[in-house]
């Protein structure tokens, strides 16, 4: 008795992983390019959201107390108000004041070009060399550079309409979107812990850089002061400001006070500021503050310094603010959700674990015990999943009902 051969394995079907890879990848570039495009007005949309991402939690307390829908909607609009102003003033006042301190250094600034011009032709480097270092530190170059920076702000300002415009609109339909547990946890739970989990993600990262940037800025704003170098209070909001940029910022706000530093005082003023803010700022913002950007977002320091340049360069300035915000949406959208991507999701820090992955993303009503019942509510018991002998049964009565 001879057996059956064995059925021959069945020809693979769909698109192999490479062209996956590839039309994926394709599709990314297509989409970033119209984020490209129309950054002048999606950029006050991720600001004007990430606000009210931040802003929601004053609902809760008052909504618990009593107050009705629209008094807890206009308390968060109001503090997104006062947060922006707050920011709109700090930029406003620093720039402006930057540009006039060039203006009042002029001569200092002349002099100081020549000294550096004539040390770096001293210690024998190359005229090419010690042209281009002298040209950087130009007055006209900071000049315009000053005319550029209140510039920025003004158009900052001119922004910052449109950003009130979409708190007021985006807040209103928090206080609708914030029922979704209620109503559709049951159905759509995954879903809705992926939106909780990016909001409250957001919210930890800022709170975590605006403490930390408060206390570089107050440490660095005395110190300076001490030190003798003018206007203190603009390098202090400088130094709160670039705390915002994820692991260049500490650069970015050293280097306007170090110059200024140097036209007042010379070298030894300026390698005393250089001192400080390694001090100050590499220790509290490089060593001591991404462990806890780390443990409140889950991203790795390589993705975070990355997402810093290049979400610079798809939306402008903003991007190197609304950085870390904006890859927490991606990986949301994208990889969060899915358990086949949970390898991806590792490999960007977060703290996940493959053997929990497709249970988390296959629970169907996780949310559900929160609803409770009401007496409005009587047909929830019906979302329990029948077993399924009576699913069958019912499934045959279906045609005959």
């Amino acid at each position: 008795m001879t057996s059956a051969p064995a059925p021959a394995p069945p020809a693979p079907t769909g698109l192999t992983p490479a062209t996956r890879t590839l039309l994926t990848l394709g599709a990314a570039v297509l989409v970033l390019a119209g984020v490209h495009l129309a950054a002048d007005v999606l950029a006050p949309v991720f600001l004007a959201a990430v606000i009210v991402i931040i802003c929601h939690p004053v609902r809760r307390p008052l909504e618990a107390r009593g107050w009705p829908r629209w008094a807890a909607t206009t308390a968060v609009i109001v503090v997104a108000y006062l947060i922006l102003a707050a920011l709109l003033a700090m930029l406003i006042f620093a720039g402006f004041q930057f540009a006039g301190l060039v203006r009042d250094y002029l001569g200092e600034l002349q002099q100081s070009v020549d000294e550096v011009a004539d040390q770096l032709a001293a210690l024998g480097l190359d005229a090419q060399i010690a042209d281009a270092t002298a040209s950087a530190l130009e007055p006209s170059r900071l000049i315009s550079v000053a005319g550029s920076v209140s510039g920025m702000v003004l158009s900052i300002a001119t922004a910052f309409f449109f950003v009130l415009a979409y708190a007021i609109f985006m807040a209103a339909d928090a206080a609708r979107y914030s029922t979704a547990s209620r109503l559709f946890g049951a159905t759509h739970a995954g879903q809705i812990d992926r939106a909780t989990r990016f909001s409250s993600g957001v919210r930890r990262y800022f709170v975590v850089n605006a403490s930390f940037g408060a206390v570089v800025a107050v440490i660095d704003g005395v110190a300076l002061g001490l030190i003798g170098v003018p206007a203190p209070v603009v390098w202090a909001i400088l130094a709160f400001v670039t705390n915002f940029v994820p692991n260049i910022g500490f650069i970015l706000g050293l280097i306007p006070p170090a110059i200024m530093a140097f036209v007042v005082g010379g070298w030894p003023l300026a390698l005393a500021v250089v001192a400080i803010y390694c001090v100050v700022n590499v220790v509290l913002q490089v060593l001591v503050q991404p462990k806890f950007v780390s443990d409140a977002v889950s991203l790795s320091l390589t993705l975070s310094f990355m997402s810093v340049v290049f979400w610079t360069f798809v939306i402008g300035p903003l991007g190197a603010i609304l950085a870390i915000p904006l890859t927490l949406l991606v990986r949301a959208l994208v990889l969060e959700g899915d358990h086949r991507t949970v390898w991806l999701r590792w490999l960007s820090g977060d703290d996940v674990s493959p053997e929990a992955e497709p249970a988390d993303a296959g629970r169907p009503a996780a949310r559900e015990p929160d609803a409770g019942p009401g007496p409005s509510e009587h047909h929830e018991p019906h979302v329990d999943a029948p077993r399924p002998a009576e699913a069958d049964a019912d499934a045959d009565r279906t045609p005959t009902a």
